[in-house]
C-alpha cells in the first residue's frame, strides 16, 4: 500500500500516518482535513507528504477515515462511490453499529474494513500526534467477513506490523462493550470535572490543591467535545444503561457512609481492588 490517505489529520489519523511512514519510508501518505491549519501543522511536522482533496482518493490503495463518527456516518457511502475497486477504506471510530448499517447494503461494501484501535490520549489536533502510540494497542475488526478477503489481508498485516494486535467483534457488541471501557470513564472525568469547577469557585484552590489523583482522574476532561458528543449521541441506549448501573453504585456508595457502615465500603473497595489482577494479567 504505497498511496495512504488520511482523512483527518489530528490525534489517531496522525499518529496512523507516522507509524506508517516509520514502517515503510517508501510509502506516500496524503492529507485531507477541513482545517488548511491543520494540513499546514501536519506538513510542517512530517506527519503527511502531501495535501489532498476528496477528489484524489480515485488514486488510494488505502483511505483512513479518523473524523467524528457522525460525519464518517454521512461520508462513508459518498466516499465508496468514489474510490476504485482495488482501494480499501478503514474507519477508527469508537462506535461501529451506525457506520456498519450506513453501508451494509452499499455496492463496494467489500472495499470498506470497520475498525477501532484503542488507544489514544486526551490531546486532539496534529500537534498531538505520536509515534508508538498503536504499539501494544488493541485493534477491535469488525465485520471482517464483509471486506475482500485480498484488501482486509493488507491492511490486517499493516496494523500488526506498526503494534497492534487484532480482536474481532460484531459492531452491536463493539458498542455495548466500549461503553463501559471507554464512554463512561470520559462522561465520569468530564462530570468530575464539573463538580469541581461549579463547587471551588476558586481556580487558585483548585490549581494548588489538585493532586495527581484529581489529575488523572479528571484527565479525559480535557478531550475533544466535537469528538465526543457525537459518539455519545450514536451509542446513547448503550451509554444510559451504564450510567444507570453506575449511578446506582455511586447511590450505594452514598448510602453506606449515611449509615456510617465503613466496614461494607472497605469491603466495595477491596473486592473492586480485583481490577489491579485483571488488567496486569492483560498487559
Amino acid at each position: 500500500m504505497k498511496n495512504i490517505y488520511i482523512i483527518g489529520v489530528g490525534l489517531i489519523g496522525g499518529s496512523l500516518a507516522l507509524d506508517i511512514k516509520n514502517l515503510d519510508a517508501t510509502t506516500t501518505i496524503y492529507g485531507i482535513d477541513k482545517s488548511d491549519e491543520h494540513l499546514d501543522i501536519a506538513l510542517e511536522n512530517g506527519i503527511i507528504d502531501r495535501k489532498a482533496t476528496i477528489e484524489d482518493i480515485k488514486n488510494a490503495d488505502l483511505v483512513i477515515v479518523a473524523i467524528p463518527v457522525d460525519v464518517t456516518v454521512k461520508e462513508l457511502p459518498k466516499l465508496l462511490d468514489m474510490v476504485s475497486d482495488d482501494t480499501l477504506i478503514v474507519d477508527v471510530g469508537s462506535t461501529k453499529e451506525d457506520i456498519c448499517s450506513a453501508v451494509e447494503n452499499h455496492p463496494k461494501r467489500r472495499n470498506f474494513l470497520a475498525m477501532h484501535p484503542i488507544a489514544g490520549t486526551e490531546f486532539s489536533g496534529p500537534n498531538a500526534a505520536i509515534l508508538g502510540l498503536y504499539n501494544g494497542k488493541t485493534n477491535i475488526i469488525c465485520e471482517v467477513e464483509e471486506t475482500a478477503f485480498k484488501l482486509q489481508e493488507k491492511a490486517l498485516k499493516l496494523f500488526s506490523d506498526i503494534g497492534m494486535r487484532m480482536r474481532y467483534m460484531k459492531p452491536k457488541a463493539h458498542d455495548k462493550h466500549i461503553a463501559y471501557m471507554s464512554h463512561l470513564s470520559h462522561i465520569s472525568s468530564f462530570m468530575l470535572g464539573k463538580t469541581v469547577i461549579d463547587k471551588e469557585k476558586n481556580e487558585r484552590d483548585i490549581f494548588d490543591m489538585a493532586g495527581s489523583g484529581f489529575e488523572s482522574t479528571v484527565r479525559l476532561a480535557k478531550s475533544s467535545p466535537e469528538m465526543w458528543t457525537p459518539i455519545f449521541e450514536q451509542n446513547k441506549t448503550n451509554v444510559i444503561e451504564t450510567l444507570e448501573e453506575y449511578i446506582n453504585n455511586l447511590t450505594q456508595f452514598k448510602e453506606l457512609m449515611q449509615r456510617d457502615d465503613f466496614e461494607a465500603i472497605y469491603n466495595e473497595m477491596k473486592n473492586t481492588n480485583y481490577i489491579k489482577q485483571i488488567l496486569n494479567g492483560i498487559a
